[in-house]
């Protein structure tokens, strides 16, 4: 008799079966925030640009990520061009350890800010350079972002301190 032996490796059963991820408003979301998740101490902002004209500031530090894309029941940052897919990417800040030259600060932890494509049809363009889909993609200031065919550019920057 030919047994067959037991295979203990994952099947990706668990990551293929959409009942297991969280549904809101009765909409499975297509992510799952990492463990190292934290709330950003910087106050960052998404200035829309359509050319040269802004048409709006988007806070966006309030929260430890925030959903991008169409479907008006669970995204965070509503996009209504017609080449957004309903959850198109999610900006997630994460804490992570200190990778800089400051002496002081080595061996600390500190708050960086991503962004990954949730596999979206169109696309989301960093910098002008297409990401590679379901890939944490570091955000610097200054970054410029767009998503799907829309012309709009969403650019990354700090609320600057006010001076007393």
């Amino acid at each position: 008799v030919n047994k067959q032996k037991a295979s203990f490796g994952l099947s990706g059963a668990l990551a293929k079966d959409e009942v297991t991820g969280k549904v809101v408003n009765g909409v499975t979301l297509k992510y799952n925030p990492p463990a190292d998740r934290i709330l950003p101490s910087v106050q960052w902002r998404f200035f829309v640009f359509k050319g040269d004209e802004v048409l709006d500031t988007l806070f966006v530090h309030r929260k430890d990520n925030f959903l991008l894309g169409s479907n008006d029941k669970v995204c965070d940052i509503l996009m209504e061009h017609g080449s957004i897919s309903g959850q198109h990417a999610i900006l997630q800040y994460r804490r992570v350890p200190y990778s800089g030259k400051k002496e002081k600060f080595m061996g600390s932890m500190v708050c960086k800010p991503y962004l990954m494509d949730l596999d979206s049809t169109n696309g989301t363009t960093l910098n002008k350079e297409k990401l590679d889909g379901r890939r944490y993609y570091e955000l610097r200031k200054g970054d410029v972002i767009s998503f799907g065919e829309s012309t709009r550019e969403y650019v990354f920057m700090v609320e600057k301190n006010k001076k007393k």
